[in-house]
């Protein structure tokens, strides 16, 4: 007999169905304006931003003159998505679509959640999770990559080559799913893998870049992007404001940045500190030697954890990513990365307080603003190195001390001193 920790069976997965139906309601509610969340206008990226894209688009061209556009080439797919439902406005068409992306993710988590050795849990935080975000997270694309995400690593345990296409089909959506591929087991696995996700990938960009022009636009005005108010470096200077430092708040790229003195030296460190976690990255891709069936989840989560924090730009619809993975952790039962899962949990909900609710005070960096970017950042930084240390206690093998280095000789005697006559 199968015994399952918390809600179980039929009865767990129609409790969870209601509370997905119920919270997901709300959110086209709010998204639809029939509520109104206090705050900026969180809707206004897809009925202005996202519409004048999809019109230079339709022309057969990528935004070259917007320096907004700031996403690879099959962005076009998630921009362009609602001429499936031609019957809707484009925003409408847009918010419906995001909702079939995360019934998606719930099908899939759910099913997985269900089968011999899962569990629940998974599909629990995704149901939890998502609507701690608000409505900013119907209102971006991210959601839809992330159903690609969950898709790819779930497919994964028993399809290496369908984790490849889908990561590398993820990756030229918002890049990021990339890191899906770095904890694949050795061997045949990471050689399907990584092989289908070369061959998609290569497919798929020479595709962009002969149908229209521009699908490299994006590359340079990602390049010049500043230091957005809401990530982990700019918590230096909401703090600096605070004695006098003489910056400002721009609006630019699309994002809320800082501006002024040292602002170019810290978004420099941002970038380092994104070198050296790839580099701590590949040193335990090296290490590693036990792969068992949820690592390519625990590693995927960890790899986006310590990407999102070291970005110069933490955009609240980010969090989506990491809830996204989390997901697919907690249906394991051997995962490791139950407590960072629920770290991330916390942080979404402080998200949705800091953005739309808070984000005047964030903009001005007052006590209240400077509080919540430091309670989200923080519990970001925590996730990202509890999650590390878990993944590397779990996969890399300890290091046997020398029976001198107790204090024995290598006869198991007691030891003397090397200057003992």
């Amino acid at each position: 007999m199968t015994v399952r920790t918390g809600t179980s069976g039929r009865a767990g997965r129609g409790l969870s169905l209601a509370v997905w139906g119920l919270t997901r309601a709300l959110l086209l509610l709010c998204v639809f304006k029939v509520f109104t969340v206090p705050g900026p206008d969180v809707t206004s990226d897809v009925s202005v931003i996202y519409r004048g894209w999809y019109e230079v688009l339709r022309a057969g061209s990528y935004p070259l003159d917007d320096v907004t556009w700031q996403y690879p080439p099959a962005a076009a797919l998630a921009v362009l998505s609602p001429d499936l439902l031609p019957f809707l406005e484009y925003a409408s068409a847009f918010f419906v679509l995001v909702l079939l992306c995360d019934a998606l993710v719930f099908g899939l988590l759910s099913y997985a959640g269900s089968r011999a050795g899962m569990r629940d849990a998974g599909t629990w935080l995704w149901v939890v999770g998502v609507p701690l975000l608000g409505p900013t997270v119907y209102a971006r694309y991210d959601l839809m990559v992330t159903a690609v995400a969950v898709a790819a690593l779930l497919a994964g345990v028993r399809h290496p080559r369908v984790l490849g296409a889908l990561a590398a089909f993820g990756t030229l959506l918002k890049v990021w799913p990339v890191l899906l591929l770095a904890g694949t087991a050795r061997g045949r696995e990471t050689r399907r893998a990584w092989s289908a996700a070369a061959v998609t990938a290569a497919a798929a960009a020479l595709a962009a870049a002969v149908v229209m022009p521009g699908a490299y636009a994006f590359l340079t005005f990602q390049r010049d992007r500043g230091l957005e108010i809401e990530s982990l470096g700019a918590l230096v200077f909401h703090v600096a404001r605070q004695f006098g430092w003489e910056g400002r708040v721009e609006l630019r790229y699309g994002s809320m940045e800082f501006a002024g003195p040292q602002v170019a030296l810290v978004s420099t460190l941002a970038l380092a500190l994104s070198v050296l976690a790839f580099g701590w990255l590949l040193v335990w891709r090296l290490r590693a030697r036990t792969f068992a069936v949820h690592t390519p989840a625990d590693a995927a989560f960890t790899a986006v954890l310590l990407f999102t924090v070291t970005s110069r730009v933490i955009s609240p619809q980010y969090m989506v990513w990491p809830l996204g993975i989390a997901a697919v952790c907690l249906v394991f039962r051997g995962t490791r990365m139950a407590r960072p899962a629920c770290l991330v949990l916390v942080a979404t909900a402080v998200t949705l307080l800091e953005f739309p609710l808070g984000f005047a005070h964030v903009v001005a960096s007052d006590a209240e603003g400077v509080a919540l970017m430091a309670v989200r950042n923080g519990l970001l930084v925590a996730a990202t190195l509890d999650a590390g240390r878990r993944l590397w206690r779990d996969t890399v093998p300890a290091v046997r001390r020398e029976p001198a280095a107790e204090g024995l000789s290598r006869d198991g005697r007691a030891g003397t001193p090397a200057s003992a006559p």
